[in-house]
């Protein structure tokens, strides 16, 4: 639907305004200064807050990070709503409509697709029905309460007035809007988002199908290689699973209680199949990152007995997407006494628009997450029979159907329909006439039904469609005494499936939860087929109580970083796309080193492993290209920036920036030249061979230039910890095809050795345009760029936002060190180029002995205000390696504060 010539104008307007803002803003203008800091949060005197039982106090330090003090349970999440709102609201407006699909309505007709697609899954339908059926009574009040607060603080701001510089943009461009009452169910949606982000290996799964129209079983098994289990090992020791509980194989001792309760016709998935849902997938909103493989998290625990404080050690930083604001939100909620009226007394990471503490402390335990990476989801080949019925076992079974209507700012709205499969799949390839035309070109096989002339449709199976309670457990998390509560609470913690490690003063511990489906047929890595039932997924999930857990196992400790938690001897399929363990074994090392050295890990050690920016396959890499004999003394003088390297990736290395140049160089010979453009990045131009008869096997081939088409941030190959695995294996096979590139005088070349020189030489060209000629002046960090975004505005080209107000919201470029695959986690898609796509986005190391001695950090700042002081500060102790000192007691909070807003009843 094209732009209207409406919103074409204003965003002109909004161009003119703000420009005319930011000459008010930098010359100390009035009227500009005024405008910015009218939507600055009160955070000192007295506000009455409608609704409140009794006064609590919102004590912030120099950070603007706040600390709530209630007397019950209600008034302090009460609290909460009123102050996120009064920092990140429109952040939260944003994200609502996300979830709910209505993004159309804020921002015009560019955002249709975006919804109709959010629409078809029907995120808010399901976070409703989570409401209405799942959650407990408790919850549901404290959901309530925290959106009583958000609604006392939009009171005070009517239709966004004066709530923040964003309404005020979108005001010029949509004058009609006003944001509507909070309602927990908009809380209970973002879960949503979350599990999208983290939904597993749904990406490897389109991908594959697209390989497979190039290359056979045998070479994309060689793109996607078995799990390294000997070297690179599982979070725990495979236990086994007698009936529905499993035993810990780790010398674990036993915790008190435990509480109670592709395929063949995949393969032959087309490009036009597939290549219309990635591009759906593509322009879906990424608040918390890409979702896929590569991207990632690193946490530990280490017992007592191994730290210099004698209690337990803990960190976590979970990698995302970069942005401005953060997605992390710090925060502290504190009953001024605990008891049965207010039980909480948590600190830690939350989510603007979300009540309790995500990750972090009480006063009696720790936890951290990482991804689990559990294949939660698979597409289904669905043959269309007619309007509302498709075919399964032979026979035609109706769909459930259901209208929804995009109301459109600035536009007519669009009525959508959306079919669902008895097993509560919706067919997402409705909303694209390419994905419904799928079958036009597949090959059927012998056990696929006609396709007949509306070809087969593409139906998500995905666990985060079914209701579910996962936020109990989040207010279970923040209340938990002992391993015991802690356990309960994870069994509650449906979606996304995350590993959770665990820490007290005297035990550490680890958690797999999550609803991961039980399948019939079929293994999840191909698009199954919806016709035949035995691909469907069994009624149940795997048992809680079979899924992994350790609890002071006899190493004393226990490292996640998105590797697999078990061998393939455990009794159910978790996933078979785990990452592949570099970071996890990484960080195992450094353990294993540091106790072997000093005997003991203190929290200074915690903090230093979390910036080690080795390259591991480095390692392996450079000796064999210091071997090749190099004529051409220009290469030669890069490549000889490689002989003392210490493999380590700091922004001011020379030699990690054209090693990471020659290993982006290497992926594109090897690899990139032979796939599909439907893989590769968009406007990315490679020399690739081509039959002159693709239906003509033996016909003649000849060199052309080719384009990828896909999404840079997606594109492959990515360079992750994936690829490394890939191209070790194929370091043992000096002859392999995959060393037959096509050179830049266009003649084809084999074998190893040429490719490694060329790539050498690609690399030290590539550099030499982007960084100059004299390599003394080259350094990763000018390469390796990391620009913190506002997400919430969306693109140049698909908002109201124009590259004038990106810039004045946007922050950066920093130069960062780190890479995809270290444990300092800086990541960046070679397939695209080297900017930084995910980081960790936030660090936290919490001390059990002293919790005052614990530290943190976000990117961004507490603030969602552009111009707060607030909106960035940590950034740059970020980009440092350092922590903020976590104040926690009653003492060290108002020894902190700098700060002090008085909420009172009104």
């Amino acid at each position: 639907m094209p732009r209207s010539k409406k919103f074409r104008r204003a965003r002109l307007i909004v161009m003119m305004l703000v420009v005319l803002l930011v000459a008010g803003v930098g010359y100390g203008g009035y009227r500009g200064v005024t405008a910015v800091r009218a939507s600055f949060p009160e955070v000192d005197g007295t506000v009455k807050v409608a609704g409140l039982s009794a006064p609590v106090d919102v004590k912030r330090d120099a950070n603007g990070i706040p600390q709530l003090y209630a007397d019950t349970s209600e008034d302090l999440f009460r609290a909460q709503g009123y102050v996120q709102a009064q920092d990140r609201f429109w952040e939260m407006d944003v994200r609502r409509h996300i979830t709910a699909g209505r993004l159309s309505e804020m921002f015009g007709d560019g955002q249709v697709d975006t919804d109709a697609f959010i629409r078809t899954m029907g995120w808010r339908q399901v976070a409703q029905k989570e409401y209405d059926t799942k959650l407990s009574p408790e919850t549901k009040k404290y959901l309530q309460a925290y959106s009583d607060g958000v609604n006392a603080w939009l009171a005070e701001h009517p239709g966004g007035e004066k709530a923040s510089l964003e309404y005020a943009l979108l005001g010029v461009v949509n004058s009609g809007y006003k944001p509507e009452q909070w309602t927990p169910v908009d809380s209970v949606a973002w879960l949503k988002a979350m599990a999208w982000n983290l939904s597993g290996n749904l990406q490897e799964e389109i991908d594959r199908s697209l390989l497979a129209q190039d290359f056979g079983p045998d070479k994309i098994a060689e793109l996607y290689p078995d799990y390294p289990y000997s070297r690179n090992g599982t979070i725990v020791k495979t236990g086994t699973v007698n009936g529905d509980t499993y035993r810990p194989a780790d010398g674990s001792s036993q915790p008190g209680t435990t509480p109670g309760g592709g395929t063949a016709q995949g393969a032959a998935t087309t490009k036009a199949l597939l290549q219309g849902l990635t591009d759906r997938i593509d322009a879906m909103p990424q608040l918390l990152g890409r979702p896929g493989q590569g991207i990632g998290s690193n946490s530990w625990v280490v017992a007592g007995s191994h730290t210099t404080t004698g209690k337990p050690l803990l960190a976590n930083d979970p990698h995302l997407g970069p942005g401005l604001p953060s997605v992390w939100y710090q925060m502290g909620l504190h009953c001024r006494t605990t008891s049965p009226a207010c039980n909480f007394d948590v600190s830690g990471f939350t989510f603007a628009g979300m009540p309790g503490v995500v990750i972090g402390h009480n006063k009696d335990v720790a936890w951290g997450f990482t991804n689990l990476g559990a294949d939660v989801t698979d597409l289904y080949l669905e043959k269309v029979t007619g309007p509302d019925t498709y075919q399964v076992d032979g026979k035609d079974v109706k769909f459930d159907l259901r209208k929804e209507t995009i109301k459109v700012a600035g536009g007519e709205d669009r009525t959508i329909t959306v079919r669902t499969t008895q097993t509560g799949a919706p067919l997402i390839s409705d909303q694209s006439t390419e994905q419904q035309n799928v079958g036009k070109y597949a090959p059927n096989g012998s056990s696929a039904p006609d396709r007949g002339t509306g070809g087969y449709g593409v139906a998500l199976q995905w666990t985060a469609l079914s209701p579910g309670k996962t936020m109990d457990a989040v207010f279970e998390l923040d209340k938990a005494r002992n391993w015991d509560d802690f356990r309960a609470a994870a069994k509650d913690f449906a979606v996304p499936a995350q590993n959770l490690i665990y820490a007290d003063s005297k035990n550490i511990g680890y958690q797999a939860p999550g609803v991961i489906p039980v399948r019939g047929k079929g293994d999840g890595s191909m698009p199954a087929p919806g016709w035949d039932s035995s691909y469907q997924w069994k009624p149940d999930p795997v048992p809680f109580t079979a899924l992994p857990y350790s609890f002071n196992p006899a190493v004393g400790y226990i490292v996640t970083a998105n590797q697999a938690v078990v061998d393939p001897s455990y009794k159910y399929t978790l996933t078979k796309d785990w990452e592949y363990g570099t970071r996890a074994k990484e960080i195992t090392d450094q353990i294993e080193g540091l106790l072997k050295n000093n005997g003991k890990i203190s929290p200074d050690d915690m903090q230093t492993l979390q910036l080690d920016n080795t390259s591991i396959m480095a390692k392996t890499l450079v000796p064999l290209l210091l071997k090749q004999q190099i004529d051409d003394p220009y290469v030669r003088e890069a490549q000889d920036l490689l002989k003392d390297w210490n493999f380590h990736q700091d922004a001011d290395s020379a030699a990690a920036a054209y090693y990471n140049g020659v290993w982006r160089n290497l992926l594109s010979l090897a690899f990139g030249q032979k796939f599909p453009v439907d893989i590769r990045a968009k406007d990315s131009c490679l020399l690739v061979r081509q039959q002159d008869d693709p239906t003509k096997p033996d016909s003649s081939t000849k060199i052309v230039t080719q384009c990828g088409t896909r999404d840079p941030s997606k594109a492959q190959p990515d360079g992750g910890d994936r690829w490394t695995e890939v191209v070790r294996a194929q370091l043992d096979k000096p002859d392999s095809s995959w060393w037959t590139y096509i050179d830049s005088d266009h003649k084809e070349q084999k074998g190893l050795d040429n490719l490694l020189k060329e790539a050498m030489k690609n690399a030290r060209q590539d550099l030499t345009s982007q960084l100059g000629k004299d390599i003394s002046t080259w350094s990763w960090g000018r390469l390796h760029k990391l620009e913190l975004r506002e997400q919430t505005l969306g693109t140049d080209d698909s908002s109201i936002a124009s590259g004038v107000v990106h810039k004045l919201l946007n922050r950066g470029p920093y130069r960062l060190s780190g890479g995809s695959a270290a444990v300092d986690a800086a990541g960046w898609n070679a397939a695209a180029g080297y900017q930084v796509d995910w980081i960790p986005s936030m660090r936290m190391v919490v001390d059990l002995n002293d919790l005052d001695s614990s530290r943190w950090v976000n990117v961004g700042g507490a603030s969602g205000h552009a111009f707060h002081q607030n909106y960035n500060d940590q950034t740059d102790l970020w980009l440092k390696g350092k922590l903020l000192t976590w104040a926690y007691t009653p003492d060290a909070v108002e020894k902190a504060t700098k700060h002090k807003l008085v909420l009172t009843t009104g």
